[in-house]
């Protein structure tokens, strides 16, 4: 029978089933309940935060970074106020469009626009890639209304690194650019991928940077929901990088690298008492304002294809063979010996050594000559004769002592510190005896003698004071005091003395005087072969086969206070290198004297180093735009350049031809005695003194 549903029976049903909805209606709601409070109480400051963040904009501040001063608070490296662009690529939605959007804008050019590109293809992640900087305002405000139609370009108010005098502080100082995916992987700091923040990459920027760099500040702005800056909340202001005082004189600095000119040199000038280098100049140069703000490929081939190589720093990466300016140390180490410096010996243009000729660079010969004579007349044969008397040890050994072959307390990432020979050294290095030749070679800073610019300065500020002089670069308001070099005054005053002659006297540098009453300048020119006489005379030709050029100086003559060493590559002998030497000192005690000088010669050879290299720039943009190679990473064509350690010429140590006779500015010498035996017939002709 069936059962009957009944009113009551119903009620109870639904009130069963509306219990039971009840119940899970009711556990939701305190579930609901539950997590709203925990929510709101719980994680409060969670949700608080993340509202804030999408609300607020938080960004770092780039420290400005510390100023590098020269000596009398004079800025070499400073900052100023920038309008820039930078792109982060993890950002770009659409790089195309950004890219031809960023041009338009900004008026960029095929070739700026090409440079953007490769800069793009190369970056990584949240790695800031510089569009454009120094920005006029209408072009910054322009683009900044753009913003939130062009997620990842970030336009921003700066400070950007600024060098007064461009490439002539370019080997000095170095230069700064934004840190790449290796840098962050090395530091993992936030504040390496901030837009417009640069670290070192070359030079004293990378060495102190950590000094340089500062403290970030830090900026609350408020925005909308798409990015768009409503208004600022608040600021926490950076915190500057500490500055760097130098030894460098700026405005010296800014006149040596000036006056080298067109030639590819080195100069370098010292304090004689202090050791405090006051101009450390090394042209063709860069230009650090490039760097920073990325190089280009047009400009990396300019650069890249120049024979004067301006990526190298002469002064510690340069070897080269000395050439005479050696003589006066090697006197030194024949005084020292014992020897008399009233000895002489007859040149008559030449002198034979076993079966071999060694030639005088004089080939009329210097006649009687003593130790004074074979200094201001540079005479070989007075050098080759007595230095198989004394031997090659104890003139290595006094080499040494003033400064040849040494590397010194810098604050550089290598020094290449080349060679001063003698037995010891030859038979690790090459596994053979030494021979009589190579004493005569390197007697006159031949064969394989090879030294830097730096060490020729060192060298004459030793001979000028009689001190240990160590040279330095940061200014730290300690004067360190310089041993002696326990050389004898008087030995140190024949060479002085004949160094004096060199250029107020008989010797060969005539030109090299001081157009200043009363103050006189001692030196010692230099001449280095290159190659054989069977190749070029040294002195025209092909730039790569003309001779050396070196100068080492002090001044005044009477009491020494200033040094200075010039290096001429390939300048076709010493007479390159001298008038430099020369204004260089007369800018010393008659700055207006020397810029008289200089500045009509500056406009011979196109204007200052800056305006040579923007007329040299247009003109390779216009040949080749952007069909020029990609640029390479600038760090690392550095580090190849220090790697290197320059580029020594090879050894002259094989038969040569006597120099032909070069332009003295000396009397002729008088025959007085017969000439050296001829050479035998079965023999080759051996290495010469080159020309002075």
């Amino acid at each position: 029978m069936a059962k009957t549903t009944t009113p009551g029976t119903l009620r109870n049903s639904f009130d069963r089933r509306s219990i039971l909805v009840g119940s899970i209606q009711g556990g939701i709601g305190v579930l609901l309940a539950a997590r709203m409070t925990y929510i709101a109480v719980a994680e409060n400051q969670h949700y608080v935060t993340m509202a804030e963040s999408n609300r607020v904009n938080l960004s770092l501040i780039p420290p400005r970074r510390g100023w590098i001063l020269d000596r009398n608070g004079q800025p070499l490296a400073s900052n100023r106020a920038d309008f820039r662009v930078d792109i982060i690529p993890d950002k770009l939605t659409d790089k195309d469009t950004a890219v031809a959007t960023l041009a338009d804008v900004l008026g960029l050019s095929d070739i700026d626009r090409q440079d953007l590109n490769d800069r793009l293809e190369k970056a990584s992640g949240f790695q800031p890639v510089e569009v454009a900087a120094h920005l006029e305002w209408e072009k910054f405000a322009a683009l900044s209304v753009r913003m939130p139609d062009m997620p990842g370009v970030v336009p921003q108010r700066s400070f950007s690194r600024f060098y007064p005098t461009g490439p002539c502080v370019g080997h000095l100082i170095g230069y700064v650019g934004a840190a790449n995916a290796k840098d962050y992987e090395n530091e993992k700091n936030p504040l390496l991928v901030t837009p417009g923040f640069k670290i070192g990459k070359d030079g004293l920027e990378k060495k102190f940077d950590l000094q340089l760099r500062g403290v970030p500040g830090a900026r609350r702005a408020e925005v909308t929901a798409s990015g768009k800056f409503v208004r600022d909340l608040d600021t926490r202001e950076d915190v500057p990088g500490a500055p760097i005082k130098l030894t460098i004189d700026a405005a010296l600095q800014e006149y040596v690298a000036r006056r080298i000119g067109t030639e590819s040199g080195a100069c370098v000038v010292m304090d004689v008492q202090s050791g405090d280098i006051l101009a450390f100049a090394s042209m063709p140069s860069f230009d650090p304002n490039s760097f920073t703000d990325g190089v280009g490929r047009v400009e990396w081939k300019m650069l890249a294809e120049d024979d004067h190589l301006p990526l190298r720093n002469k002064i510690i990466h340069g070897l080269y063979p000395p050439g005479s300016t050696v003589k006066p140390a090697v006197a030194l180490a024949f005084l020292e010996a014992g020897l008399d410096p009233h000895a002489s010996v007859y040149c008559g243009g030449g002198l034979q050594v076993g079966n071999r000729v060694f030639h005088c660079w004089e080939r009329r010969g210097h006649g009687q000559t003593d130790m004074a004579k074979g200094i201001y007349q540079s005479c070989d044969v007075y050098f080759y004769h007595f230095a198989q008397k004394i031997g090659t040890e104890k003139i290595a050994q006094l080499m040494k002592r003033m400064g040849w072959g040494q590397k010194f307390d810098l604050p550089f990432a290598s020094q290449s510190y080349g060679t001063v020979p003698d037995p010891a050294w030859k038979q690790r290095k090459y596994k053979k005896d030494w021979a009589v030749y190579d004493t005569v070679n390197a007697t006159i800073g031949q064969g394989y003698m090879l030294v830097n610019p730096l060490q020729q300065a060192v060298v004459a500020s030793r001979i000028a004071s009689g001190n240990n002089v160590q040279p330095r670069l940061i200014l730290d308001g300690h004067k360190p005091q310089a041993q002696t070099l326990g050389i004898s005054k008087e030995h140190l005053d024949i060479v002085r003395s004949a160094m004096n002659e060199v250029v107020n006297g008989r010797g060969t540098a005539g030109r090299a005087k001081l157009p200043l009453d009363g103050i006189q300048m001692a030196g010692k020119t230099g001449t280095a072969q290159v190659v054989g006489l069977n190749i070029g005379n040294g002195k025209g030709g092909m730039w790569k086969h003309r001779d050396h050029g070196h100068f080492i100086a002090f001044a005044p003559f009477d009491n020494p206070r200033y040094a200075c060493a010039v290096l001429i590559e390939h300048g076709g002998g010493s007479s390159a290198a001298y008038p430099i030497a020369r204004d260089v000192m007369t800018f010393l005690f008659d700055p207006q004297k020397a810029w008289d000088a200089l500045l009509p010669m500056e406009n011979g050879w196109g204007g200052t180093p800056q305006q040579r290299m923007a007329a040299k720039y247009r003109s390779y943009a216009e040949k080749y735009g952007v069909s020029a190679p990609k640029a390479e990473d600038a760090e690392a064509a550095l580090g190849r350049q220090e790697e290197e350690q320059g580029n020594p010429q090879p050894i002259q140590s094989g038969a040569a031809s006597p120099a032909p006779e070069p332009v003295a500015e000396a009397p002729a010498p008088a025959a007085a005695a017969p000439p050296p035996a001829p050479s035998a017939p079965s023999a080759p002709p051996a290495p010469h003194g080159a020309p002075e």
